[in-house]
């Protein structure tokens, strides 16, 4: 990348775009908070599915152009496509059970974790002190979250569900890291960049627009439900990405991975000041040893 263009104006834009790609991915939890007998995973697998559509329609030049690479990489897109199938619908049932503020953060601030060991166990890499510390600060927190609800009369009937969701959370996490992971494998392997993602959601749409047959009860039921189905496939699932994607023409991808961490933040504040959801200290302490962890492992990455 030229350093014109990460200087200046254009490194501006860039900031900007990300920054509007996770403002619009932190509105997720609290618009599905508006659909009324809506499945998590009739959400995930619409939004993710949908929105998946729309950007291999958008790809469809970068796709015949490397079919025959595309061809030689099957087994990296199943595997993705896989991932990103099952990420939705894990951290939709994330945000559902536990809350949009502790689910977004568990989905996110887990994926570093499991890239971690990807990397140790599949490429042989090993990990590094600072990783040690990063991933001991965000078990901690994630401990914190897991035990931040009040145990007592009709929560305490509702804990097994509240951690449930942060398994799914957690589940949510490994998912992204593995999409992550291929993806950078079909990088690696000169496979375009507009073609590796788009591959790999195509892959996912199979698997989960027909889910919707099972899933989607009520998913059209009224005009609100309709609405945000709408929204969620439209704005924050193709825009936000091709805001992220704009943004990386004009700053370094170790600056945006930084600047993601903005989402949680704003999904946390979403879901405090208009869904009306309460967070006692243990789990805003929880959430902030997470967020830490976050943030040590990003700043020790080299620039990419």
């Amino acid at each position: 990348m030229h350093s014109a263009l990460i200087t200046g104006t254009g490194s501006w834009a860039g900031i900007v775009a990300i920054l509007m790609a996770c403002l619009l991915w932190g509105t997720t939890g609290t618009a599905a908070s508006f659909a009324e007998q809506v499945s998590p995973l009739a959400t995930g697998a619409f939004a993710m599915g949908m929105g998946g559509l729309l950007l291999v329609l958008a790809s469809c030049k970068y796709l015949r152009k490397d079919a025959a690479q595309l061809k030689q990489q099957i087994r990296w897109i199943m595997a993705g496509g896989l991932a990103i199938a099952v990420y939705p619908l894990c951290f939709y049932s994330s945000m559902h059970y536990a809350g949009i503020a502790v689910g977004s953060v568990v989905s996110l601030a887990s994926a570093p974790f499991w890239s971690a060991l990807l990397e140790l166990f599949v490429d042989k890499r090993k990990v590094s002190n600072r990783w040690l510390i990063s991933f001991l600060i965000g078990c901690t927190g994630i401990a914190l979250l897991a035990f931040a609800e009040n145990h007592s009369g009709e929560q305490d009937s509702l804990l097994p569900l509240y951690n449930l969701g942060i398994v799914a959370g957690l589940m949510a996490g490994l998912t992204y890291a593995l999409y992550s992971w291929t993806t950078r494998s079909l990088l690696e392997k000169g496979v375009h960049a507009k073609a590796a993602m788009p591959s790999q959601f195509a892959v996912a749409v199979i698997i989960l627009l027909p889910s919707l047959l099972i899933t989607g009860d009520n998913l059209f039921a009224t005009t609100t439900n309709s609405a945000v189905a709408l929204y969620m496939a439209v704005v924050p699932m193709f825009l936000g990405y091709l805001a992220f994607a704009y943004g990386l023409r004009f700053i370094p991808a170790s600056q945006a991975t930084l600047l993601t961490l903005s989402e949680p933040l704003f999904a946390t504040l979403l879901a405090v000041i208009v869904v009306g959801e309460r967070i006692n200290a243990i789990g805003w302490v929880g959430m902030a040893l997470i967020l830490l962890c976050l943030l040590i492992q990003t700043l020790g990455k080299k620039p990419a």
